[in-house]
């Protein structure tokens, strides 16, 4: 969808971009702040910004309770949402255009006016609790916090978050919401029909009732290697694993996309190199890797699921296959056929006004960058085969990283596997 792009300074220290799409039916929003786990006062009350994303829809100025706030938001068929991460806390909403006025005016109401409560919080408690309890079943997200502390990140993992449920009381929420929920730390993006709409909604969001307060830096942490974490689960019958291949700054957009096509060439579909003849061999149903970049730090993902009996074979091809990347082995047709996948890709990859806001969210609200969607196909194609190959042996030559696995095995097998990722 054709779209132009503007980022605005408030008068209160919050920034954001409006993006205008000409003609769309729907108005979509992001509201983020820097208030996620690592924000947390302490390690004690470390899912503090969980539950307050929890409470957001909650009870306010003008509604008593979730539902009747929840009746009010939907009844023309507007959806909320909203996430937490070890960074941000954002809010997300999208409605007709017919009503966006009256969806933002909610929107400022849940955000600036909430009215935290005893009965409420109780709720909510037994909810997330409930949710990462749930989560203990997912293997992927049980391994990663654990890949995440491997490499020195300070984070908890999903039975040290449970923990911490019990000691958070109204005042810590309260605290939470105070410190965090600022003008200065507020980053938005607003996507829709703009024009004609521009200062009307300037007018909207900086009558929003937030104290000035400061914009959060993100929290650096010293990163190491790791010898390998085993998660032993007598039940699992395979092996759940992921590894990370970190190094110690941030990417540029041409870096990322540079490693997407590494990562397809890899592990992009049933032709490539690892997952694609992992699947012609038998070895594995899924895997795949991902490129993820923050202000301080780079990550390259690997994860998949692998019976026992096939592990060790599958752990030799990705040796193998990384081996021959780093030593340059990359045929020109394959790199050509990620570049003109990621091209295909670029042309499906905004079709609504919603994919376009998480384009430009992903980036922005952690990066503080704005790469303009339109430059896409240009940095796609100026991506360089042997600039690709220099970042993977960045990557491996870091000497950060990390790997966790979810098995019924002994913790020395899966030693051994890790052991085959010494590059």
């Amino acid at each position: 969808m054709k779209h132009s792009i503007e980022e605005i300074r408030l008068r209160n220290g919050a920034r954001g971009l409006l993006i205008d799409v000409p003609g769309a039916s729907v108005m979509s929003t992001r509201i983020q702040f820097r208030a996620g786990m690592l924000y947390a006062k302490n390690k004690e009350v470390y899912e503090i910004p969980h539950i307050v994303e929890h409470l957001a829809f909650g009870a306010n100025a003008k509604y008593k309770d979730e539902q009747a706030f929840e009746a009010e938001f939907t009844k023309n068929g507007a959806y909320h949402n909203a996430w937490t991460s070890d960074i941000s806390v954002c809010y997300e909403t999208e409605c007709a255009d017919f009503e966006w006025e009256r969806i933002m005016e909610l929107q400022r109401v849940s955000i600036t006016e909430p009215k935290f409560n005893d009965e409420e919080l109780k709720s909510e408690k037994a909810n997330v609790r409930s949710e990462l309890t749930g989560y203990m079943n997912d293997y992927y997200r049980l391994l990663w916090p654990r890949v995440q502390q491997a490499v020195g990140e300070e984070v908890l993992d999903l039975p040290e978050r449970i923990k911490t449920i019990p000691n958070i009381e109204l005042k810590d929420i309260r605290e939470h919401y105070r410190r965090t929920h600022t003008a200065k730390n507020m980053m938005f993006i607003i996507a829709g029909k703009i024009r004609g709409r521009k200062h009307k909604i300037i007018r909207m969001l900086e009558g929003w009732n937030l104290k000035e307060g400061e914009k959060f830096e993100i929290p650096m942490s010293e990163l190491h290697a790791s010898e390998a974490i085993s998660i032993r689960r007598k039940d699992a019958s395979n092996i759940t694993f992921g590894f990370s291949l970190v190094t110690p700054r941030h990417l540029e957009p041409d870096e990322v996309f540079a490693m997407n096509c590494l990562n397809h060439i890899l592990n992009g579909t049933t032709n490539s190199k690892i997952f694609g003849a992992a699947r012609k061999r038998g070895l594995v149903y899924g895997m795949g890797s991902s490129i993820a970049s923050n202000a301080n730090s780079s990550y390259w993902d690997f994860d998949g699921e692998v019976n026992i009996e096939n592990a060790e074979a599958l752990f030799e091809l990705i040796q193998t296959e990384l081996m021959k990347t780093l030593n340059g082995d990359v045929l020109d047709m394959d790199f050509l056929a990620a570049k003109s996948y990621a091209l295909g890709r670029f042309q499906m990859g905004a079709q609504t006004v919603g994919q376009i806001a998480d384009y430009y969210a992903e980036g922005y609200f952690t990066n503080e960058t704005i790469e303009k969607y339109d430059n896409m196909p240009n940095l796609i194609k100026g991506i360089d085969k042997f600039k690709m190959i220099e970042l993977a042996r960045e990557f491996a030559g870091a000497g950060i990283k990390g790997f966790a696995a979810v098995s019924s095995v002994e913790k020395a097998f899966i030693s051994s596997l890790e052991s085959r990722l010494n590059f």
